[in-house]
């Protein structure tokens, strides 16, 4: 059966230790981390290898940056692969698995004015396709794993679906990069979302589960049922970690979740 972990900042603690009992409380495993830019990932090294010590369950971490390995700037660009290799590094050090990240996040829609981009869909690919071979290479090197997130229209003009992400690992050619699969953005881009992840389960890294409303599983109309077969279809064994905003309050609507999921996985 899959762990389930809950992003770190869901959750009431003043240490790791504190808000991985609180979330175990709930029915979670342990905990989805969040890594801010400026190597402030690196900066929480003691206090994350001290609840690594302890036992705390944190196999990923989240990007939490102002700008990603897609941005239009080259200069942020390599500040962002600068970033994505320190925290890297955090996660081996603290024996993770891997680190997520977007092409971009907010930084242009084709849903959105003035809809035609500054860069051309070849010049995406290969700002792209370089950033992640570096990335994988250093993943492998620390024998960690990145983890692209395809992104919905409105967030991501790059990569929205499954196949996208695909595309562009399988150009790049290195088993240390793979797809983060998030139910959310498949519910908007996906026309069928069992189908996209069984066409991508061999590339398939990590899972992030929320429901059709950006709300906690449960709050929305995600077939969960459906969800948790293609994920035993796909035979896919490592985390699945709750990235959403809350319906209420985290003590109230968080504990219903592991219950939900845990039916059907």
């Amino acid at each position: 059966m899959n762990r389930l972990t809950v992003q770190e900042q869901h959750v009431p603690g003043n240490s790791l230790e504190e808000k991985a009992d609180v979330a175990q409380s709930w029915g979670f495993d342990g905990l989805e981390l969040r890594s801010a830019g400026d190597l402030g990932f690196a900066a929480r090294l003691p206090s994350l290898k001290r609840a690594a010590a302890a036992g705390v369950y944190m196999p990923t971490t989240c990007v939490e940056m102002s700008h990603f390995i897609g941005a239009f700037d080259a200069g942020l660009r390599a500040d962002a692969i600068v970033q994505m290799r320190s925290q890297l590094s955090v996660m081996a050090e603290i024996g993770g698995v891997g680190v997520m990240t977007p092409a971009s996040y907010g930084m242009f829609s084709r849903r959105l004015p003035p809809f035609e981009p500054p860069r051309s869909v070849e010049g995406d690919r290969a700002v792209l396709v370089d950033a992640l071979g570096q990335l994988g290479e250093h993943a492998v090197a620390e024998g960690v794993t990145l983890f692209l997130e395809p992104l919905n229209r409105y967030e991501d003009h790059m990569v929205n679906r499954l196949a996208d992400a695909a595309s562009l690992i399988r150009e790049v050619g290195s088993d240390g990069v793979r797809i983060v699969a998030d139910t959310y953005h498949m519910n908007i881009e996906e026309a069928d979302p069992a189908q996209a992840l069984l066409d991508v389960a061999d590339l398939v890294g990590h899972v992030q589960a929320s429901d059709s409303n950006r709300l906690e599983p449960g709050a929305g109309h995600v077939d969960w049922s459906l969800f948790g077969a293609t994920v035993q279809a796909i035979a896919y064994t490592g985390s699945i970690a709750i990235e959403s905003r809350l319906s209420g309050p985290a003590a109230d609507v968080l504990p219903t979740v592991p219950p939900l999921l845990r039916r059907y996985l």
